[in-house]
């Protein structure tokens, strides 16, 4: 398995990943300032369409979902039927939509795969005039629950030197409000917090684990084996696993 590759854990990623809080959502769209009828949309490394889904339940003028994995891409086009999203094959740096196209460009759990500064002149090219690219993670919030504390603690157990990549509460999380400030293709860049919480399952919760492709390429297939078989073993016989989920996201308008 590679980096940013999720080749064969599409099924896993959209069976049991979470949504994100949709107050967000409602503020990313205020941020726009114009009524959400007109508003044009793409959402850039859609996967699965989670996000995309959310956008499109809120009566857009249109909503595009660009995903450059087929198997994520699949997926989202079974599970986004009779929602009006349009998927089409790209990445976040050629997303082979048209000058000027769009009123919003999203990335949901996704921008910390793309070539930063490619990402930002595509994303500028596509955008209207004082339109917002919104960059999104819903990572645990793990504080809320001594469980889930415990089990990402294991992870560290596992691999001391491991650094997350995908995790929204660190790697490019942890500098995006200035690596977007200092992009002359943006201006006033917000950042927005939202929470919800969810119970899931035993076998939800460890089906999520299974979908995140980061950590397995770090852990490698030994090692991930053995998180995921202490994960069961700790959730065994639970009827449910209450997960709060930190929606965070960064919206810059279009300069």
């Amino acid at each position: 398995m590679k980096h940013g590759d999720f080749t064969g854990l599409a099924d896993d990623y959209a069976k049991f990943r979470p949504g994100y809080a949709p107050q967000v959502a409602t503020a990313i769209l205020g941020c726009l300032g114009h009524n959400s009828a007109s508003v044009d949309a793409a959402d850039v490394g859609a996967g699965t369409g989670i996000w995309t889904r959310i956008l499109a339940t809120r009566g857009l003028h249109s909503v595009v979902a660009v995903e450059p994995n087929e198997d994520m891409r699949s997926q989202g086009i079974e599970t986004s039927r009779d929602t009006g999203v349009a998927w089409r094959k790209g990445s976040a740096e050629a997303t082979g939509l048209a000058v000027g196209c769009v009123d919003l460009v999203t990335m949901a759990s996704s921008f910390h795969w793309a070539d930063f500064d490619r990402a930002c002149d595509e994303f500028h090219r596509i955008l209207r005039p004082g339109g917002i690219f919104a960059a999104l993670w819903n990572p645990r919030f793990i504080e809320a629950n001594p469980l889930l504390v415990e089990i990402e603690a294991q992870i560290t157990k596992l691999k001391p030197d491991i650094r997350r990549v995908s995790s929204g509460r660190s790697g490019l999380t942890e500098r995006l409000t200035d690596m977007l400030s200092a992009k002359t293709q943006f201006a006033e860049v917000l950042y927005l917090e939202g929470r919800h919480a969810t119970r899931q399952t035993p076998a939800q919760y460890l089906g999520a684990w299974r979908s995140v492709n980061d950590l397995q390429v770090q852990l490698g297939p030994e090692l991930f084996q053995r998180f995921l078989e202490f994960v069961a073993d700790r959730t065994a016989g639970l009827p449910a696993i209450e997960t709060t989920y930190l929606t965070r996201a960064w919206a810059a308008r279009r300069a």
